[in-house]
C-alpha cells in the first residue's frame, strides 16, 4: 500500500535532482548568471524564476508518473501474470480477483497484475493511466492473509486506480514541486553571496541540490497528508466493491499481523511501508497510511 507513494516520491526526487545537475552544468559552460535568475546588480528576477520553477516541478511529477510502473517493477522483482498463460492456482486466483474487481469499478481496460517475493504483508497499485496501470501483491500477503482479507486487500487497491489517486498525486506533487524549485534556488542564490566571487558557482551549486532535497522532505508532509486522506476513500471503494465486511476483515487482519510482529519483537521495517501502525509524535507527518483502528471506525460508520 505505501510503497505506491514511496515509489513515486523517491523517483520524483530523482528526476528533480537530475534536472537541477543537468540545469546547473548547461548554464555554467554557457555563461549564464546565476542560472539565468540574477539580473545585472544581484538582483533576483523573481518572475522568471517561477516559470522555471513551474516548468521543472511539474515536468518532474508528470516523469515520475510514467515511470512509476516501469520503476515498481524493477524495484521489486514483480513477476507481471499473463492471465491467458500457465499459471499456479494461488496466481490465478489473483488475478481473477483484480479482474472481476476491476470490472466491477467500471474499467475497461484490465491492470497489469503482478506477485513479487517478499515476506512483508504488502500490495500497491501504481501507473500513469487508468489504461495503464499495476496491481502488485506480494507473497507474504497470500501466505498470511486468508481469501476474504486478500479479496478486500485487492479491492482497495484497485478503488486507487479508479478514484485516478496518482493522477491527482502528481498534480499535487506538481505544485510543491514547484515552491520546492523556487525557494531552494532563492536560497542558495543568497547563501553563495556571503562567499568569493571565484567560489559562488559550486557553493550555488550545492546549495540547490542541498536545499532542494531538504524542502523536498518537508514538503513530502503535504504529499503524505493527501495520501492519508486518499487512503479513507479507497477504503470506501474497496467496501463497495468487495463488500464492507471483507474490507474491514482486510484492515483487522492487517492489524493482526501488526501486532504479531510487534508482540514477538521481530523487525517491522518491512510493514511499516504500510505506514500502518500509527505511529505517534513527528512520524505520524510522514505516514502515507492513517492509523488502522481510525480506519476500521470509519468504515464501520458509514
Amino acid at each position: 500500500m505505501g510503497k505506491r507513494v514511496l515509489f513515486f516520491l523517491l523517483t520524483n526526487i530523482l528526476v528533480m535532482t537530475t534536472i537541477v545537475i543537468v540545469w546547473s552544468l548547461i548554464t555554467r559552460y554557457t555563461g549564464i548568471n546565476g542560472g539565468g535568475f540574477v539580473q545585472t546588480g544581484g538582483t533576483i528576477n523573481f518572475g522568471s524564476l517561477m516559470v522555471f520553477s513551474l516548468l521543472v516541478g511539474f515536468s518532474g511529477s508528470f516523469i515520475s508518473l510514467a515511470l512509476s510502473r516501469w520503476m515498481a517493477k524493477k524495484m521489486m522483482n514483480v513477476k507481471v501474470l499473463d492471465p491467458n498463460g500457465s499459471l499456479s492456482a494461488q496466481e490465478r486466483s489473483v488475478v481473477e480477483k483484480v479482474h472481476r474487481l476491476s470490472r466491477a469499478a467500471g474499467l475497461t481496460h484490465m491492470p497489469e497484475v503482478g506477485i513479487y517475493q517478499s515476506g512483508e504483508v504488502n500490495a500497491f497499485a501504481t501507473g500513469p493511466s487508468k489504461k495503464r496501470s499495476l496491481v502488485a501483491v506480494s507473497s507474504g500477503l497470500l501466505n498470511y492473509m486468508d481469501d476474504d482479507a486478500v479479496e478486500g486487500v485487492i479491492a482497495h487497491e484497485v478503488a486507487h486506480i479508479t478514484n485516478g489517486d496518482m493522477v491527482t498525486m502528481t498534480l499535487l506533487q506538481g505544485v510543491v514541486n514547484t515552491f520546492v524549485v523556487f525557494f531552494s534556488r532563492i536560497a542558495a542564490i543568497i547563501v553563495s553571496r556571503f562567499v568569493r566571487s571565484e567560489l559562488q558557482w559550486i557553493v550555488r551549486f550545492a546549495a540547490i541540490i542541498i536545499f532542494q532535497i531538504l524542502f523536498s522532505i518537508l514538503g513530502s508532509i503535504v504529499v503524505m497528508a493527501f495520501s492519508r486522506y486518499r487512503e479513507y476513500h479507497a477504503d470506501r471503494g474497496g467496501a463497495d466493491l468487495a463488500g464492507r465486511d471483507k474490507m474491514a476483515h482486510a484492515l483487522r487482519s492487517l492489524k493482526q499481523h501488526v501486532n504479531r510482529v510487534t508482540d514477538n519483537r521481530q523487525d517491522d521495517s518491512a510493514v511499516q511501508t504500510l505506514k500502518i501502525s500509527g505511529k505517534g509524535g513527528v512520524s505520524k507527518l510522514f505516514s502515507s497510511h492513517p492509523d488502522l483502528d481510525d480506519r476500521i471506525a470509519r468504515l464501520e460508520q458509514r
